[in-house]
């Protein structure tokens, strides 16, 4: 019996390593779920990878086998994040084309974090601003 194909891989990206789509993705689908260890969010491990599930939970996403991490933030985001339950699913936001990066919006407070200032976003959408700020100086 022939191996099944996954529906998405982890590649290079401008942010460092995404998750890009295999297969078509059509508006509404569930990609993938966002899964980890869940600790209280007084536990917060300082790490990059937690995800907020409420006001008592979160999910530290940061072992490698929760594939769902490597789909990075975009100001244009292609997907969202829903929370079903207490469960975190990345679920399309339009038709996604295979070869695409999946990416979402990680919120506000994110950019708060000593990650995201020191560098600012990498995003694809940020990166093209930046260099026709530059072209213009």
């Amino acid at each position: 019996m022939p191996a099944k194909h996954k529906p998405y891989r982890v590649r290079r990206s401008s942010a460092g390593l995404g998750l890009f789509a295999e297969i078509p993705f059509k508006k509404g689908q569930t990609i993938i779920e966002y899964i980890g260890r869940r600790i209280s969010t007084k536990e917060n491990a300082d790490n990059k990878y937690i995800f907020n599930v409420n006001s008592r939970i979160d999910i530290d996403g940061s072992p490698r086998w929760n594939t769902a991490r490597y789909v990075n933030h975009s100001c244009r985001p292609n997907c969202e994040a829903i929370n079903r339950r207490g469960r975190i699913f990345i679920v399309a936001k339009r038709n996604i084309k295979p070869g695409e990066e999946l990416t979402y919006h990680y919120g506000k407070d994110y950019f708060k974090s000593e990650y995201i200032q020191k560098m600012g976003c990498r995003c694809a959408k940020c990166q093209e601003e930046r260099q026709a700020a530059r072209k213009k100086n």
